[in-house]
Parts: structure tokens; C-alpha cells; sequence
């Protein structure tokens, strides 16, 4: 083969390959585009409460459900759901082809499950204990064995600084188990300082480098970050609840696989 030949070859495969990333790109475009579609209708519904739709500028649901790849027959488990915020929004997208399960302080959702459109949420890890130790302000974690496996991913939304070292550590291995052979743990929180110790003004942040230490020592690859949520006027100075930064925090959204 002439160096003539062997360049037009090159370009060949060269072309081959970029069309082939063009077209995988425009069948995961595509495949979202139905679970955005579900998305927007649920950000949209009369039901949800108006409070919720004031955090959507800061939060873009749609952006950040897309960058951990969801699709709406997926077998997702959120954990700590709170007061539900994303719940509402999950819930209708898997409704008719996926599956939805919540776990860990589910008690704070209150009746949301009892609602009309949630029938088919389920709780997972109902006997488990999240608790305040006397003097702690971490919570401890027991009983956090989530029951099922094979999952297609699993969230949690600014969560992982509420919890203490063993407690980071028995969630992640609970998801490491459940999850199938590339599954998804996409996790976002509120930034710290890199190696700053614990203050006054930081028990509602958490170091991104350590998040990735500990999740990967669970056996997880960080597969992508996203800057969505990154705010440069937020100087990491200040508590989370201080007026100067609330709802505008700088957060970190990183995407885990399971090998």
C-alpha cells in the first residue's frame, strides 16, 4: 500500500468514526428527548408546589437528569429524598415503563407517596435507622440494606454531607450491591475547600476530592463531572443557610459507574 493510498485510508476510517460518534450521539439525543418531554410535564403539573418550581433556575433538573443519562424505563432509586423535591419529578417520568424506588429518611416526605400519581413508588430499606448520635450533628446509618439488585441507577441530591464516615461508607457499599454492571450513582452536593477541616461555617459541605476517594474505594469509576451547578461567586466562606449564598451554593455533580 503507497503512502497515497494508506493516507486515504486513514481518512476513510477517520470519517467512519466521526459519523459514527455523530450518529450515537443524535440516538442519545433522542433517547432523551421522550424523558425530557416527561420531565418538563412534571415541572409543569398543577400539583407540585410552588415553592418547588422557585429552585428551578438554580437547579435544572432537565440538565442534570440528562447528564446522568436517564431514561424512563429505568429502574432508579433515590436516596434521602427529603421533602420530595425531585421525587415529583422522577416519579411521572418512570411511571409507565420504569421503576421508582426511595430509601433512607423517607418519613420526611410526608403523604407525598399517598398522592395521587406516586402509587407506584416504592420504599426501599423500611426498617432502616437515620439518626443524630447525642452531640453529633452527622447522621449514623443502620439497617441500610436496600434489598434489591441490578438497578439502573441510583441519586442523591445533596446528601452525602449529612452523613458520617461509616455512614458514606455502608451507602455507597449499598449501592455498589445494587446496582447492575454499569449502572449509574450520580451524586451532588455542596462544595468545600479541599482539605479544610470541620467549622461553623462548612458542616453543610463536603470535599469533592474526598467524595471521589471514598466512592471509588467502594468500587465505583468516576466516569464524568458536570460544572451545572458551579457558581464562581460563591467563595466557600459560608454556611449553606447564610443569606449571602442560599440557593446559590457552588455544587459538585459527579457521575459513577459500576464496572
Amino acid at each position: 500500500m503507497n503512502i497515497l493510498t494508506l493516507h486515504i485510508a486513514k481518512l476513510f476510517k477517520t470519517s467512519l468514526l466521526v459519523g459514527m460518534l455523530a450518529t450515537a450521539t443524535a440516538a442519545l439525543a433522542d433517547d432523551f428527548s421522550a424523558v425530557k418531554t416527561k420531565v418538563e410535564a412534571a415541572i409543569s403539573a398543577d400539583s407540585r408546589p410552588a415553592k418547588d418550581a422557585l429552585r428551578d433556575g438554580n437547579r435544572k433538573p432537565v440538565e442534570t437528569l440528562e447528564f446522568f443519562g436517564l431514561r424512563d424505563n429505568m429502574k432508579v432509586i433515590e436516596l434521602v429524598p427529603g421533602g420530595g423535591w425531585y421525587t415529583r419529578l422522577l416519579a411521572p417520568t418512570l411511571a409507565d415503563k420504569g421503576k421508582l424506588y426511595v430509601a433512607y429518611g423517607t418519613a420526611w416526605m410526608g403523604d407525598l407517596l399517598e398522592q395521587p400519581g406516586f402509587e407506584k413508588v416504592e420504599v426501599l430499606a423500611p426498617n432502616h435507622k437515620l439518626y443524630r448520635q447525642d452531640g453529633k450533628h452527622l447522621f449514623s446509618l443502620e439497617k441500610a440494606e436496600l434489598g434489591v439488585n441490578k438497578v439502573d441507577m441510583v441519586l442523591t441530591f445533596r446528601n452525602y454531607h449529612n452523613l458520617d464516615d461509616a455512614a458514606r461508607k455502608t451507602v455507597n457499599d449499598a449501592v455498589f450491591k445494587s446496582l447492575k454492571s454499569g449502572g449509574v450513582y450520580g451524586v451532588v452536593d455542596h462544595t468545600r475547600r479541599h482539605m479544610e477541616g470541620d467549622s461553623g461555617e462548612n458542616g453543610r459541605r463536603f470535599d469533592p476530592v474526598l467524595a471521589i476517594k471514598e466512592i471509588q474505594a467502594a468500587g465505583f469509576v468516576l466516569q464524568d463531572y458536570s460544572s451545572l451547578h458551579y457558581r464562581a461567586d460563591d467563595e466557600l466562606r459560608y454556611e449553606v443557610g447564610r443569606k449571602s449564598v442560599t440557593g446559590n451554593t457552588d455544587r459538585w455533580t459527579l457521575k459513577f459507574v459500576k464496572p
